[in-house]
């Protein structure tokens, strides 16, 4: 069996380009895709490339928009494709047993894809469009990237917790980390994606459980505003239900529209153990909620469950202004710490003994030894001698009297 050439893509910015041309949001065009907004962001950034069907029907829609003529009459083409965007026939095994991400094209789609093309002379490529400033400083590239989406991880936080103060909590210190890191965020190839992991790991972390408010379970609604129907309480309790590792998994899949081998690279895990426990927990949830047994609704529930809280760069500024606050408190500290540690030492060594003294005996009883005597009774001779010394002129009052003349 011959298999088809896959379809290749243009550039991730023409890719842009032909939907802003087509007068489509990326919300508009991820409902003719059956896919969710933050895929179709991912396709357009590069991060991630289509496959299967999902990759057919969005080369014939690039295709159909570039060859629809523009305002001056001639086609809108695109530059030619990207190296490295053609796709392997094959699908991974565990992309297999998953099953595709995007539900299958509109017939008509599908058709105009299929259908031969006839040869037709490259056009005269347009000239390159400038790169989108993202700002002339790191400060206010930081602030782009937190305006751009700290509200989308507030959102995805929330599902993993069930608590907004946690969320709010795990994108701001998120931010800060990668502020703190930002010569290694602004190189990397998804900016994103690192402030991602880093909320998703401190909103999992288990010393949250030694919190007193924590140790009761969380109630959907409670911390945000009420879900609009049953359905969205059934599908909270049904996240919350999951272990945190499924409902990582989950989230990254389904929610935020991920490939299964990035998947299973943000939480380190096999793509096999990825894809079993996006099974896991995509039965588990339609055990508990029937409805979403299709994964195309689950996608579109796990959108609509947590209202979207926007962010704005002047929130930005003070979470850089507290991550530089808090980094200097604790530089601070760890310099007093070590100034008494140091001066505990030095007061130890100035009184500590510089030799060795050896302890004195214990005291022993001396045997064998006489005892001391007192003196013993007069002779006669001691007595008329003493007579003679108390008689002498010496020992009486004339000693200190002048004698008369």
């Amino acid at each position: 069996m011959t298999n088809r050439p896959a379809p290749t893509l243009p550039t991730p910015a023409e890719r842009r380009r032909l939907r802003e041309a087509a007068s489509l949001s990326q919300a508009a065009l991820a409902a003719r895709m059956s896919v969710t907004s933050t895929t179709i962001h991912s396709w357009e950034t590069g991060r991630a490339t289509p496959r299967g069907r999902a990759l057919e029907a969005y080369a014939s829609f690039l295709t159909t928009t570039a060859d629809r003529p523009g305002p001056a009459g001639k086609p809108v083409r695109t530059s030619r494709p990207q190296a490295g965007t053609t796709v392997k026939g094959g699908e991974d095994k565990a992309r297999g047993e998953v099953g595709e991400k995007a539900g299958a094209p509109p017939e008509p789609a599908r058709a105009e894809a299929s259908r031969p093309r006839p040869a037709r002379p490259e056009p005269p490529r347009p000239s390159p469009r400038p790169p989108r400033p993202t700002g002339a400083t790191p400060r206010e590239a930081f602030d782009a990237l937190y305006a751009s989406c700290a509200g989308v991880l507030v959102r995805q936080t929330y599902l993993l917790t069930g608590r907004h103060t946690v969320a709010v909590e795990s994108v701001e210190r998120a931010f800060q980390l990668a502020w703190a890191r930002w010569p290694e965020v602004a190189v990397d190839r998804d900016p994103a994606g690192w402030v991602r992991a880093a909320a998703h790991e401190y909103a999992l972390s288990p010393w949250h459980r030694m919190r007193a408010a924590h140790r009761r379970p969380a109630t959907p609604g409670a911390v945000l505003p009420p879900p609009r129907g049953r359905a969205d309480h059934d599908l909270m309790d049904a996240l919350l239900s999951l272990a945190p590792r499924h409902r990582r998994t989950l989230l990254l899949y389904d929610g935020v529209g991920l490939d299964l081998p990035e998947t299973a690279a943000e939480t380190e895990a096999t793509t096999r153990a990825a894809a079993h426990r996006v099974l896991s927990a995509r039965a588990a949830v339609a055990e508990r909620v029937p409805a979403l047994a299709d994964p195309a609704a689950l996608h579109r529930r796990l959108d609509a469950l947590s209202p979207l809280e926007p962010a704005t760069e002047e929130q930005g500024a003070l979470i850089r202004t507290g991550g530089e606050r808090r980094v200097r408190r604790w530089t601070r500290s760890a310099v007093v710490l070590t100034a008494v540690i140091a001066g505990a030492t030095a007061f130890c060594v100035s009184v500590a003994p510089d030799h060795y003294v050896r302890p004195p005996a214990a005291g022993e009883a001396i045997t064998g030894v006489p005892p001391h005597a007192g003196p013993g009774p007069l002779s006669e001779e001691d007595r008329s001698l003493r007579e003679k010394l108390r008689e002498h002129p010496a020992a009486g009052p004339e000693r200190v009297r002048p004698l008369p003349r």
